[in-house]
This record gives structure tokens, C-alpha cells and sequence, in this order.
């Protein structure tokens, strides 16, 4: 039984070093891991009751003009502790006053350090540049034993309740100044509203030994290479490591220093400011 079990053990091992070496150029202890994965980032646009009232031309019309905001590309730059998470620049077919209006409440440059646990993030607000710096979004994954494979990696996959407004910090909406509005009118004696989650479903693959992924997501034993929370998908499509190119990871150092809570307050007090001087014309959107 022994010699049976020793000669399993040499066989798995036989597998597994060179199907790593594939993937993986130098080995787990060099301090020169370096990579980059691009994500496709696809959103499902809901229209509500508005778009019950819409033809399907109208609603094809709808979303080719917001084809630019609900998909989008991504790189994620990463080494074994450090991240730089940013959208890919190019032409964008919005312009003028509402391409601006939507870069207000879009995730800016995203620098996260998993050996530190701090994430520091561009923001840009109204024309102001806010230095965000927090803790990373803790996050508790439970392991659902199911595989699949995207591209040439295996994948597993992984699942979390994380709170919705942690995940959306940076982003506003009427919903958000409501809620806010009404816990402050709120007494000590009245229940507190719960807190709405969003389920959230990542793959990854333990071929890239970094705990890093796209936005908020991170902490899984391998590079998340899809992502999927609420309405929106990340889907990684092409991945480089250790490229003879140089890629530097540097954190942001420009704007107001300012934490996720700190920022949230800041916006929202804004579009308050903004709605009640167009004379509450915003309420009930």
C-alpha cells in the first residue's frame, strides 16, 4: 500500500510542475512576478417602467448609445503584493455634458496592496481630484468545489455576500440620497434598515498565484479571472506575465485625502445641494 501511495504521489507531482511552468515564468519565491490581465466589463442595461413605454427600435436605439458605458475594458496590472486596477483609454462615442456627467460616479485608477491592506483610489468629482484611502473590502469566500476553464486556465469558483453600497462607493444614485436622508431623520428607537447584499461570483485560478482581481474583488488563493455581481460581468480576456516591457505599479499620490465614507458624505451632500436648488425637480427619480 505504500509503494502504491509513494507512486501516486510522484505522479500527480509529475503533472503539476510542468503544467505550472506553463503559466508561470519564474518561480513563487522571486519578487519579479509581474502581470497584466485585460477585462471585458459588460453591464445589462435595465430600463424600468420607462422602457416599458419603448418600441424595440427605440430600446436598440438606447443601447447603442450607451454601448460605451455598459462595456468597457480594463487592465489589471499586478506583482505578488501590489495591483493597479484602471479602464483601458480610448475614444469614447459620448461626449459634451453627459459623457462628463457619467465620469463623475465611475470608478477612477485603483491601487491596492494586499501585504498592507490599504487600497488607494483617483477620484474625480465636479472637476475636484479626491485621493481615496481606506482598507480593503473584507470579503469572506466560500469555496463551492465547482470547476470550469477560461482560456487555457482552470478555474474554481468562489461566492460572497458583500454589502452593495461597498461595492458601489464610488457611484451615486437618488436611492442612495433617500436612504441617507432617511436614517438621519431616523430616532434611536426605530429599527435600522438592513443592509442590502449583493451575491457575488468569482472564478479563479491558483496557475497565477496572486490574490488580486478587478475593483473591490480580492483575497482568493489565485488571479480572479471572472467576475460577476448584480447586473454586471468582468471577464478576463488576455493575460501577459513577466513581459520584457517595464511595468511600473505606483500608487496615486494626487487630491483631497479623503476615506470611502468621507467620499460617499461628499457626494451625496453635493447632489442634495444640486437638487434642491432645480427646486426638488429630482426627487422622484
Amino acid at each position: 500500500m505504500k509503494v502504491f501511495l509513494i507512486k501516486i504521489s510522484i505522479l500527480v507531482l509529475g503533472l503539476l510542475i510542468p503544467l505550472q511552468s506553463n503559466f508561470v515564468k519564474s518561480n513563487d519565491s522571486s519578487q519579479d512576478f509581474k502581470g497584466q490581465s485585460y477585462y471585458m466589463s459588460k453591464t445589462r442595461m435595465d430600463l424600468g417602467n420607462w422602457g416599458a413605454r419603448l418600441s424595440e427600435a427605440q430600446k436598440k436605439e438606447v443601447a447603442a448609445r450607451m454601448q460605451s458605458r455598459l462595456e468597457k475594458t480594463y487592465i489589471l496590472t499586478f506583482n505578488r503584493e501590489e495591483s493597479m486596477f484602471k479602464e483601458e483609454e480610448k475614444l469614447d462615442a459620448l461626449s459634451g455634458a453627459t459623457d462628463s456627467w457619467g465620469k463623475n460616479f465611475t470608478p477612477g485608477a485603483q491601487y491596492k496592496n494586499v501585504k498592507t491592506n490599504t487600497q488607494i483610489q483617483n477620484q474625480e468629482f465636479y472637476g475636484k481630484q479626491f485621493l481615496v484611502k481606506d482598507s480593503l473590502q473584507p470579503i469572506t469566500w466560500k469555496m463551492s468545489g465547482e470547476t470550469k476553464t477560461i482560456g487555457k486556465y482552470n478555474c474554481f469558483k468562489a461566492t460572497a455576500l458583500i454589502p452593495s453600497n461597498e461595492l458601489t462607493w464610488y457611484a451615486f444614485s437618488w436611492d442612495k440620497l433617500r436612504t441617507k436622508e432617511k436614517t438621519e431623520s431616523e430616532t434611536g428607537d426605530e429599527k435600522e434598515e438592513l443592509v442590502e447584499m449583493t451575491q457575488v461570483e468569482a472564478w479563479f485560478t491558483p496557475q497565477i498565484p496572486v490574490g488580486h482581481g478587478p475593483l473591490e474583488y480580492w483575497g482568493l488563493a489565485g488571479l480572479i479571472l471572472e467576475v460577476s455581481a448584480g447586473d454586471t460581468t468582468m471577464l478576463c480576456s488576455k493575460i501577459i506575465l513577466n513581459a520584457d516591457d517595464d511595468i511600473e505599479i505606483i500608487a496615486p499620490k494626487k487630491g483631497a485625502e479623503v476615506t470611502k465614507l468621507e467620499y460617499q458624505d461628499i457626494v451625496l451632500n453635493k447632489m442634495k445641494e444640486f437638487r434642491d436648488n432645480r427646486g426638488g425637480r429630482s426627487r422622484g427619480r
